[in-house]
């Protein structure tokens, strides 16, 4: 099976990708499936996305890539089928998609947030009109299957595809192994890990780690962002590095994914709360969209809500490395049985089969290879 994916971001850059094909892409080569990355950006384009300001450059470079991806269409009928990871381009209306749909190739539409509702990016606050999500229904409709990484998001899908399959956010459990649970000799580490557009979930937290640090001994350690602080909570920040990801949640004693509730919130696939569960760190999340699915409470996790609960049960953890163990262990099992890619990447691999098996255009093409 030859597969063409179209991809927002270069190769492990983005988190999204990290934690579905780029993950599954192993088990799926195991199965024979052949892989072609084509990402939008280019280096270039992708060191200055994301920070505020060169509004020429961007564009000039974001045209550029619009233009690369048109000569890439003719090509796709060399491929069996098509994976598109959140849209084909960056900026614009499904255009590219459109005529993806009419060259008689199946495309399989992954997303993984709630892409479909408006956002305004605080560093490309003009270029945030051009993004068109409403075509995210667009895609939808004229896929051929749509995986989604949650029942929330499969909800919107359904409107316009009965063929949807949610496919959680994974988790490498080779590569993410258990830390080792003991008594901590100096702060307990609480750590987050996310990215500047993110810390305003952290935010929610302020007042209630305010008050954790008046009656324990705490450290907080953001990952993602080089500038955070609270008064009167000790803290660290480190960048993220892919290279330097797992050793940097190895020192961290209890994991928090706190999320404000929205329709945006609701959309997110608990990446931050898998990361620390699948290394046996005991995880605390705000009771938001999948968050409940993927952790119920005082089982293999904890649940907070309120400023008052985030404060009780953080505590509850600082003070008992037993309790941290038990549903660091538990939380550990949840990932190898239900979030690991070698339990979900087969069923990534089924909706890729059912989808060729059952396209035209991938029968003229194993039809031309045996003759």
């Amino acid at each position: 099976m030859r597969l063409l994916a179209l991809m927002p971001s270069l190769y492990d850059t983005s988190p999204g990708q990290r934690y579905r094909l780029e993950q599954w892409e192993p088990h799926l080569r195991e199965r024979g499936v052949e892989i072609t990355y084509s990402p939008f950006e280019c280096p270039r384009l992708h060191d200055i996305v994301y920070e505020p300001g060169q509004l020429a450059k961007k564009l000039t470079l974001v045209s550029q890539a619009l233009g690369r991806r048109a000569a890439l269409l003719r090509k796709i009928k060399n491929y069996d089928v098509i994976y598109l990871y959140r849209e084909a381009a960056l900026l614009g209306p499904a255009i590219y998609e459109r005529l993806i749909h009419r060259s008689g190739v199946p495309y399989v539409f992954d997303f993984d947030d709630a892409i479909y509702l408006t956002y305004k990016s605080p560093s490309n606050g003009y270029l945030s009109y051009l993004k068109f999500a409403g075509k995210t229904r667009t895609n939808c409709r004229l896929a051929a299957h749509v995986m989604v990484g949650n029942p929330y998001l499969a909800e919107y899908a359904r409107q316009v595809n009965k063929n949807v399959s949610v496919i959680p956010t994974t988790i490498d459990t080779d590569k993410y192994e258990p830390v080792d649970i003991k008594e901590s000799a100096g702060p307990v580490v609480i750590g987050w890990t996310g990215s500047h557009s993110t810390l305003q979930h952290l935010d929610t937290l302020r007042g209630a780690l305010a008050k954790l640090a008046q009656r324990e001994s705490i450290r907080l350690r953001v990952i993602g962002t080089p500038h955070y602080q609270i008064e009167g909570v000790e803290f660290e920040t480190i960048m993220w590095r892919s290279e330097t990801e797992v050793e940097d949640l190895r020192a961290v004693d209890i994991g928090i994914m706190p999320l404000p509730d929205d329709n945006w919130t609701k959309g997110k696939c608990g990446a931050k709360a898998l990361q620390f569960m699948a290394m046996g760190i005991p995880t605390v999340c705000s009771p938001v969209g999948v968050n409940t699915d993927i952790i119920q409470d005082n089982e293999n996790g904890l649940i907070a809500n309120s400023e008052d609960e985030w404060v009780e049960k953080l505590s509850l953890l600082i003070r008992s490395s037993a309790l941290r163990s038990r549903l660091g262990k538990a939380g550990r099992r949840t990932i190898e049985e239900k979030f690991s890619a070698a339990v979900q990447a087969p069923r990534v691999y089924d909706v890729l089969e059912s989808v060729v098996r059952k396209s035209p255009v991938a029968v003229d093409s194993v039809l031309q290879s045996v003759i």
